[in-house]
């Protein structure tokens, strides 16, 4: 059986990124969860529905990289079929920082997300339910609990130096060092300092 990995942490924390760097070196598939999770119009399904789709999508692959885990609505699931939980757990600032330049990026450019879905300002800003408000919820929550920690093989990287230097320390796969202009080196250095 191939690595089965789940990447962890709230929005603007580098997951969908993390994920699709580590599953190329690695030669695995690359799942989004919030690709299976968000249908036409931001539908949303239920659980029962959510989990008969990452049955289907994410757990029949034969090894996998998976950014996100849904615990609110999935609980334990993805995690406890992961050989391995990789916790972005970067600071505060990194985060909101990280997330608002995405959020303003893809208000202006009207970026299509998952089944054709863009991001409102409305969404964005306002409420408890909007993408700040969830990622401040999450960052609080996360950080009280420490609940990723429980994972028998959790890794917690806590800036964007731990999360390269672990990166660096993942094998690539032939097929990734084959690509054009493929570079250690280069693929380190497309991570922001936790400075900004």
């Amino acid at each position: 059986m191939r690595r089965r990995i789940v990447v962890v942490g709230t929005s603007g924390s580098g997951k969908t990124t993390f994920a699709r760097e580590l599953a190329g070196r690695l030669g695995l598939p690359h799942v989004e969860l919030d690709a299976l999770h968000h249908g036409p119009n931001w539908y949303q399904p239920s659980a029962d529905e959510f989990r008969a789709t990452v049955e289907a999508e994410l757990f029949s692959l034969n090894g996998w990289v998976c950014c996100g885990a849904y615990h609110h609505k999935l609980g334990d699931l993805v995690p406890s079929r992961a050989d391995t939980l990789v916790w972005l757990d970067l600071p505060l600032r990194v985060k909101l920082w990280r997330l608002l330049g995405r959020t303003v990026s893809r208000l202006v450019h009207r970026t299509e997300l998952w089944q054709g879905n863009r991001e409102s300002l409305h969404g964005a800003f306002w409420g408890r339910e909007s993408l700040f408000g969830w990622m401040l919820t999450r960052h609080f929550e996360d950080a009280r609990t420490e609940h990723w920690l429980r994972h028998p093989q959790a890794v917690r990287l806590r800036s964007s130096h731990e999360v390269r230097r672990w990166l660096e320390a993942q094998a690539p796969s032939s097929a990734w060092l084959a690509r054009p202009g493929a570079s250690l080196a280069k693929e380190a250095s497309t991570w922001p300092e936790d400075s900004t």
